[in-house]
């Protein structure tokens, strides 16, 4: 696939009059179309999407540019449904944020498991960067991602960045000093897609016109392809003080997490777990599990996971089995010895900014049983528990200093039903 692909603007379709009802036409009688000689027009449709479940999705987007008969298949609607089950099965699609030295980038590579190889990472243009060339990454869902501006906290998009399809979501209130925190997220029972925007603002105290008193708070949440299209819903204040550093949201059984901070004002001793439910729509705590602070999120086999540093180069990663029950809570790996980062060249404050001084990231499970993890903003390396040995993962083109994001390559967007 040439480097260039996911650069070019979206406008080789097939000259159809009408794309829509011709793509119907040519699925269901498929020798009707000219481009005979491509041999789909001889296999029955059960079967073609079948095969068509199995390609990697840079193949598939390939795929749909290939012929009329070929583009008229991909826009089957059964076909993200079937597709994505196999997607989040296979090893993931690994992408990278990069936000130095100017211009925010994405870029993306399919892992499947090695050092990296041969593999080359690709770019993806967001079509909407004259009105948000900076951004936020918020979070990845089912295929979707979330992206908001990194200076305003507004606009916000919901993007699917291989068949980039995207949205706007409407404005929301703003505050003249304010802190903002995003969530992003799919509940399997209503089947909908929901953005939460938590918001912190500064008034100034009446005593002093220096000092700032503690922030206050409001809760909205949109949620996404309503059909009363309310926009943003206003949910009173957040009970507890999230910690608006980190950038590990993670959505498990139809919750956003979030790591809160202790504080007086949201009355945790220590840092803890905080939930959303994107169908009560209610904030709940979650035990964690040890009783250390120096922790972050991840999702490991559908799994609410927990990587922990002990000191020392020692990183515990446990599991909650079986959710909102803290006696599940497993320790699945204890990996012991530092990791020594060998692809840094930029100065330690630049990439201690970008990773809000974290060392480590978990980043998931591979297929094989390996753990990969994201070092020092932008190193990826893989770590085996069976030899008790790490290895780096590199591939060509991979950019430095940048956020690594798993994310399931899919056709899917905000109407699909995927379940």
């Amino acid at each position: 696939m040439d480097s260039s692909f996911y650069n070019e603007p979206r406008n080789k379709k097939p000259k159809f009059s009408d794309a829509e009802d011709k793509a119907t036409i040519l699925i269901k009688n498929p020798g009707l179309d000219s481009d005979s000689g491509s041999g789909f027009d001889v296999l029955p449709r059960d079967l073609l999407l079948d095969v068509l479940t199995r390609l990697p999705i840079s193949s598939l987007i390939q795929f749909r540019f290939a012929s009329r008969s070929c583009y008229a298949l991909s826009r089957d609607p059964e076909l993200p449904r079937l597709h994505h089950p196999t997607a989040a099965k296979s090893d993931p699609i690994l992408l990278f944020h990069c936000d130095y030295p100017i211009r925010n980038q994405l870029c993306f590579v399919g892992y499947d498991g090695d050092q990296g190889g041969d593999k080359v990472v690709r770019k993806i243009t967001t079509p909407f960067c004259s009105s948000m060339p900076e951004f936020n990454v918020v979070g990845s869902c089912n295929g979707l991602l979330c992206l908001s501006d990194s200076l305003y906290g507004e606009p916000v998009y919901v993007f699917n960045p291989f068949t980039r399809n995207h949205f706007e979501l409407p404005k929301c209130r703003q505050f003249q000093d304010q802190e903002l925190v995003y969530g992003f997220g799919f509940h399997p029972v209503t089947n909908e897609y929901k953005v939460v925007r938590i918001v912190y603002y500064r008034t100034k105290n009446r005593l002093s016109s220096n000092n700032r008193s503690y922030p206050r708070s409001e809760v909205h949440v949109i949620t996404i392809g309503d059909a009363k299209n309310d926009g943003w819903r206003f949910l009173g204040k957040v009970p507890y003080q999230l910690d608006r550093q980190a950038k590990e949201v993670v959505v498990v059984n139809g919750r956003v997490h979030w790591v809160g901070r202790p504080g007086r004002l949201s009355g945790l001793p220590g840092r803890t777990i905080v939930s959303f439910d994107l169908e009560d729509e209610r904030f709940k705590l979650v035990s964690k599990p040890v009783n250390r602070s120096n922790y972050h999120l991840a999702v490991i086999d559908d799994c609410l996971a927990a990587a922990v540093s002990c000191g020392y180069g020692k990183l515990e990663i446990w599991v909650m089995k079986e959710y909102d029950v803290k006696e599940s809570w497993t320790k699945l790996f204890n990996i012991h010895g530092a990791y020594s980062a060998k692809r840094l060249s930029h100065d330690y404050r630049i990439w201690r900014k970008t990773v809000h001084g974290k060392m480590v990231k978990v980043l998931c499970v591979l297929k094989n049983g390996e753990v990969l993890m994201e070092y020092r903003g932008g190193n990826l390396v893989k770590y085996d528990p069976k030899w008790k040995e790490f290895k780096d993962v590199v591939f060509h083109g991979m950019p430095e200093l940048c956020q690594t994001i798993v994310h399931v390559g899919s056709l899917n967007w905000t109407h699909t039903p995927i379940f």
